[in-house]
């Protein structure tokens, strides 16, 4: 289960952080009360350098090591599982790989704006759609943080009434929405809600465009979000719940397109970068591959040991990666979906995030906790691990892929960490740069 820093950390006073779920009574603004920077520890990439820990832990006032408290957490931290079954064998079927390599060098961290997580197995809450502009979701805001600036703005606020701007069918009012998950491309964010709320806004205006209740059951969470791009140009987004149903809308109008039913409750979905297939994850240990048109069930992937949350396919539509509560993530080739590519292990918990880099070159893997994983996808997913302490809303790379994103929820060593693509130049290059 979620496991609290605070709970094994000595806290240091003079740091700032949240309650469980602030509702921004403070300030009116649903967490922007998390912006005093001036009492954030931020930490730099010289900082780094001369020995300052990337989260601005300080350690050399607890009562252990780093090296000590990281031996702690992989012996004793408790990875959730809703299913039971046998892990043996899992690991000789696991890639071995050492984790050496370094494709993102750590740039910096800051703590003034800080994730949090409504749902310990729902993430997916940070964005990035330029390396100097990053969306994350903090209490009953959606923040945008600029590492440029560093500054942060709220750009949403839904601890109040949401009122949609777009008379379209099925828009309604609602309030005081507790988001679950969330997407965003382009200038389209899209959210999901933890009583079944979809919410679409384009950041750049006011207000929602749409919002609605997807189910009408209090009991049935939005899972997950998507934005796609149709071939024809469409913008189409896609909604999970835990009524098993994954509806497709169509974001002009927003009216429903297509609404197609599972056997379980459906926790993730992504459709081919070519939109033929749709990846479904759920309530299964099994994964299904569906016509994205029918929603007909094209193939089934078997192998993971419990339930999926977190899927992501390779730019060029050939490998899927799908994340799974057995703390591993599987490749898949669509071409051939009889068995994994590969099974790349994780550390101490369930996957729970995937993203590939926008050139398909890196796929960065993020557990409930603790590590992210890079893999090169160019070098048999050689690995770079990325070693933090607590529990990770999401991770993100820029669209141009020269910038990694990781948010942690953790309430006093929490913020966001920035990485930067390490690039080899000659002599002649560095003249030019």
């Amino acid at each position: 289960m979620a496991h609290d820093l605070r709970d094994d950390l000595e806290l240091v006073g003079g740091d700032y952080y949240f309650d469980d779920f602030d509702d921004g009574s403070q300030t009116g603004s649903g967490g922007a009360s998390g912006l005093q920077h001036e009492q954030m520890d931020d930490t730099s990439a010289l900082d780094y350098k001369e020995g300052k820990d990337i989260q601005g832990i300080p350690w050399e006032r607890l009562n252990y090591s780093r090296e000590q408290y990281r031996k702690m957490r992989l012996k004793e931290y408790k990875n959730y599982q809703n299913l039971t079954r046998s892990r043996r064998g899992l690991e000789q079927e696991c890639k071995q790989v050492e984790r050496k390599d370094t494709f993102f060098d750590f740039q910096s961290s800051t703590r003034a704006v800080k994730s949090t997580i409504v749902h310990f197995q729902l993430r997916n809450l940070l964005w990035a759609t330029s390396k100097h502009d990053v969306y994350l979701v903090q209490n009953y805001s959606v923040m945008h943080w600029s590492p440029l600036h560093q500054r942060g703005t709220e750009v949403l606020n839904v601890a109040g009434q949401l009122t949609p701007t777009e008379n379209v069918k099925g828009a309604r009012r609602l309030s005081r929405v507790q988001i679950s998950t969330m997407a965003l491309k382009d200038n389209l964010m899209v959210a999901g809600g933890f009583q079944g709320e979809l919410i679409c806004k384009y950041v750049d205006k006011p207000g929602v465009a749409f919002c609605t209740n997807l189910t009408g059951n209090n009991n049935s969470i939005t899972n997950a979000v998507d934005i796609y791009q149709a071939p024809n140009g469409a913008t189409r987004v896609t909604a999970a719940n835990n009524d098993c149903v994954v509806r497709t809308f169509d974001a002009e109008r927003y009216s429903l397109l297509t609404q197609f039913t599972f056997p379980w409750s459906v926790n993730n979905t992504s459709v081919s970068p070519d939109d033929k297939l749709m990846a479904v994850l759920g309530d299964s240990a099994d994964c299904l591959i569906a016509d994205s048109q029918s929603g007909r069930e094209v193939a089934t992937l078997r192998g993971h040991l419990d339930y999926s949350f977190a899927s992501a396919w390779h730019p060029d539509g050939r490998v899927l990666a799908t994340g799974n509560q057995d703390a591993t993530c599987r490749l898949w080739d669509a071409r051939n979906l009889s068995g994994p590519l590969a099974v790349l292990p994780g550390r101490i918990g369930a996957v729970r995030g995937l993203r590939f880099s926008p050139d398909g070159r890196f796929l960065a893997a993020a557990e409930a906790a603790d590590f992210v994983h890079v893999y090169d996808a160019a070098a048999g997913y050689a690995e770079q691990e990325v070693d933090l302490f607590g529990e990770v809303a999401g991770a993100a790379f820029s669209p141009d892929g020269e910038a990694l994103f990781v948010s942690v929820a953790d309430r006093t060593y929490g913020g966001v960490l920035e990485f930067r693509r390490r690039r080899s130049y000659g002599y002649l290059d560095s003249c030019f740069f």
